[in-house]
Order: structure tokens, then C-alpha cells, then sequence
């Protein structure tokens, strides 16, 4: 009997919906001019290959566009790579692939110089979307990928580099790739590490690209097993994070206790130090399994650049996913994130399964939760019982000029609605965060739990 973890709230939608003119409860306020995304898994059959796994089913983007305070439409399109676009009776897109790999990106959408890209990471390339979220194709950045790219990116608010770190199961090192406002690549650089760890991001600081080198790596012996995502945690590989300059380009490394990371709150520099708040697994993908491997909770390392020493705390030891700031902070000190609190995963996912076959709807919370990390407080924002909650982006409040509070803005995020059998666009007052929404986008259909998104301001 075949199993899929896309069930509860992870079931898929069947088709593709352009609805115009969405009602709204509040004021969307006015200064809020462009598009909120949000990629995510969603198989175009259960019966397909990559629908027995939560990161290998195809993306679907889902989007609302937002102008002079009203929602002007919402629209919902699977990303279509070429065996997507047969399936669905349409003439592939062309573009260009690295070793042949054409996925269906399926974990985040983001804007690049005027161009919107779904991205996946693991050796593919991003697919294009146009403006209304329809697939272009696959993309190199106009022949400057020499390989795959990465799920996440990090801007740097004054120079606008977006910085991006790639890595590939045939490759012996990972690759940090820089791309200008303008959607160029200007700078590549391969960083020599062993065993082909999974890397899926990385932090960066005004001095620093920091990467992940942890105990998750390419499996060929879960590989010939068949098993369709073949990383597993890896005891011999140990853990370690790397300093790589953004001047010189020289790494240093520290060593670090065992863990994975998948996602980064923010880092920053610190006189002599590092500091780089993420949210931490004490093992992830044990046997080459999603479910095992303990929970997350959101951590601080400070790691000395003068003496290589390595500290460790605990900021909260909540379940918890998805970190975002306010991002004119990347890489310069914050003191405000956001999280999307998670229940326990452990005792609800049945021994033996693979993934989250079996995973309900309770596992995933209602919960948004703002940190302030300078006086080690948060608030909370839940909503309804049998609602759940994405990703929370922050969206800055006028231009976002660095004059202004760091909370000065909105959190953004898709919210199940159980009443109407369809999602909201929540709009949040970050500063009066657990208060009424400033603005509800009632959407006319589900969003399905998926990954990231971005706001794209025009």
C-alpha cells in the first residue's frame, strides 16, 4: 500500500483559480503594493512518484496582489517543469537544466531584478514565472548559473547583492553564488567540503557568508534502497560551521556541537563575534527519515573570530519553524523575529512510516509567535481552533526607511479557515501583534501547508 504525507492539511488542490476583486474584512492599508507568494508541495496526483514524499511534490505557487487598498486578485499555478506540463496536456517549457534535472521548484518564490523564480535546491535550477505566475521555464540567470541553484537567498539591504549557496549529491563541495540588483551573476565561488552534506540555508553577516556543514548527508546506500529523498544523519561526518569571507573569500572553521539547521532568524557581527540565531534539531533525518530526530526550538551560537571559541544558548525552547525579521536587518544586529509556533511531531507520526504519512492537522499549530530578543519576551497570535498557519513575513511599514522602528509593519501569512473551508490572507499589525488583523483577504480557496514566501513590493 502505497502511503503519502499529503494529507490533513498538506491535501492537495486540484485546480488552478483566478478570482478577481476578493473581499476583505479591515483595510488592507494602501502602501501595500504588490504581490504576497508562497510556494509549497503539491502533487498534481497522488498516484505520482513525488507525492510519496513531502519535498518532492510539485510546486504550486499561490498568490494575491495587493494595490491602492484592495485585493485585486488571487491566482494559484503549479510550477511546470516538463513532465508537469505533459501531464497536463501543454508543450514543455525550454530552458536550460543542470544534469538533466527538471523539477517542478516547490520551496520558495522569490523577486529578482523585476523576474519572479520558484526555487528548489539540491542541484536544480529555478523555474521563471511571469507576473501572473505563469511558467516561463527553467532558468541559468542568462548563462551565469554554472550549476544548480538554492531553495533560500539572503539580500544584503544596502548593496542589494543577493547571496545563495548551492550544493549538488555529485559534487565535492557546495558553491556561493552572488547576484546584483540587476539579476546578474557577478561572483562564483566553490567552497571544498566533503561527503555532500545537505545544505538547505545558510546566514549572512556584513563580513561573512556562514555555512552549515552538518551530519545530513547524501545516502548511496538509502539510495539503492530506493528511498526517494536518499539523505540521512551521518554520525562519522560530525559538525561544523564555516566563516567564509565576503572580502577575501577565505573560510574559517569552527566546530560545533552535532545538530541541523534548517532555517536562520538572522546573524549578525558583533565586534570580534558571530552571531547567528536559528532555529535547531538536535538530529534530523535519522535513517533517512523526516519525522525523526527531536524538535526544534530557536538557539543563539556566538562564535569568536579572535579565539575560535564556540558558545551556545537557548532563546526558546517552544516547537517552533519558519523564522523571518524585518529584512533591512539581514546581517546587522535585530532584535524582533517571527516565528510559526509547531506542535509535536513524535507522537503522532506512526513507526515505520517514511515521512509524515500519517501526520493530522494537530501537529501543526495555530500559533504565530513575536520575539523580542532584546528583553527575551514574546507575544503570541493564535487563531481559531482547526485553523492552521504558514510562514509569517514581515513587510515594513512607508519605504521601510532605517529611521523607522524595526516592528514598524505588517506580518503577512495564509491561514486555513475551517468556517469557510478556505484560506485567509492574514494581515497583522506587527506592533500590535496580538490585536485584531488590520486587514482578512478572504480567498475562494484552500492553500494547502506548503514552504516559503516573499512579498514583492512593485
Amino acid at each position: 500500500m502505497t502511503t503519502t504525507p499529503f494529507r490533513g492539511g498538506f491535501t492537495p488542490v486540484t485546480e488552478e483559480i483566478t478570482a478577481f476583486d476578493l473581499k476583505v474584512t479591515g483595510t488592507i492599508p494602501p502602501e501595500l503594493d504588490g504581490r504576497y507568494l508562497r510556494n509549497g508541495p503539491n502533487p498534481l496526483s497522488l498516484d505520482d512518484p513525488g507525492a510519496g514524499h513531502l519535498f518532492l511534490g510539485d510546486g504550486m505557487v499561490h498568490g494575491v496582489r495587493l494595490r491602492d487598498g484592495r485585493a485585486e486578485w488571487y491566482r494559484n499555478r503549479w510550477v511546470r517543469n516538463a513532465d508537469l506540463a505533459r501531464r497536463l496536456g501543454e508543450k514543455p517549457r525550454p530552458g536550460p537544466l543542470h544534469e538533466g534535472i527538471d523539477f517542478s521548484a516547490n520551496t520558495h518564490v522569490i523577486g529578482v531584478g523585476g523576474r519572479t523564480f520558484a526555487t528548489v535546491e539540491a542541484g536544480a535550477r529555478p523555474y521563471e514565472l511571469s507576473y501572473e505566475l505563469d511558467t516561463i521555464g527553467p532558468c541559468d540567470f542568462d548563462g551565469g548559473l554554472p550549476g544548480g541553484y538554492a531553495a533560500h537567498t539572503h539580500l544584503d539591504p544596502v548593496n542589494g547583492e543577493l547571496h545563495a549557496l548551492a550544493y549538488f549529491f555529485g559534487w565535492d563541495h557546495h558553491q556561493h553564488i552572488v547576484i546584483d540588483p540587476k539579476g546578474t551573476v557577478t561572483q562564483v565561488r566553490n567552497i571544498p567540503i566533503a561527503d555532500a552534506p545537505m545544505l538547505h540555508d545558510f546566514a549572512l553577516t556584513e563580513k561573512y557568508v556562514v555555512i552549515y556543514d552538518l551530519p545530513v548527508t547524501f545516502s548511496m546506500a538509502h539510495a539503492e534502497k530506493g528511498v526517494p529523498l536518499p539523505y540521512a544523519w551521518n554520525d562519522a561526518h560530525g559538525a561544523r560551521i564555516g566563516l567564509l569571507s565576503r572580502r577575501t573569500g577565505d573560510v574559517r572553521w569552527v566546530e560545533v556541537e552535532p545538530c541541523w539547521i534548517f532555517h536562520t532568524l538572522n546573524a549578525y557581527d558583533d565586534g570580534d563575534d558571530v552571531v547567528i540565531d536559528a532555529v535547531r534539531y538536535s538530529r534530523r533525518f535519522v535513517d533517512a527519515r523526516l519525522d525523526l530526530g527531536g524538535l526544534p526550538t530557536l538557539d543563539r551560537w556566538r562564535i569568536s573570530t579572535a579565539t575560535g571559541r564556540v558558545t551556545q544558548s537557548r532563546l526558546d525552547d517552544r516547537p517552533q519553524e519558519f523564522p523571518r525579521i524585518n529584512e533591512r536587518l539581514v546581517g546587522r544586529p535585530h532584535r524582533f523575529g517571527y516565528t510559526a509556533a509547531a506542535a509535536d511531531l513524535i507522537d503522532v507520526v506512526s513507526p515505520g512510516d517514511t515521512g509524515l504519512d500519517d501526520l493530522p492537522d494537530e501537529a501543526f499549530d495555530n500559533t504565530l509567535i513575536k520575539h523580542d530578543l532584546a528583553r527575551g519576551t514574546h507575544e503570541t497570535k493564535a487563531f481559531g481552533r482547526g485553523h492552521y498557519v504558514g510562514e509569517p513575513v514581515f513587510v515594513a511599514a512607508g519605504d521601510g526607511n532605517s529611521a523607522a522602528a524595526e516592528d514598524d509593519g505588517y506580518v503577512m501569512t495564509y491561514v486555513n479557515n475551517p468556517d469557510r473551508g478556505a484560506a485567509d490572507l492574514v494581515i497583522l499589525s506587527a506592533q500590535d501583534f496580538t490585536g485584531e488583523p488590520v486587514a482578512t483577504v478572504h480567498l475562494p480557496a484552500r492553500v494547502p501547508l506548503g514552504f516559503h514566501g516573499s512579498w514583492i513590493a512593485d
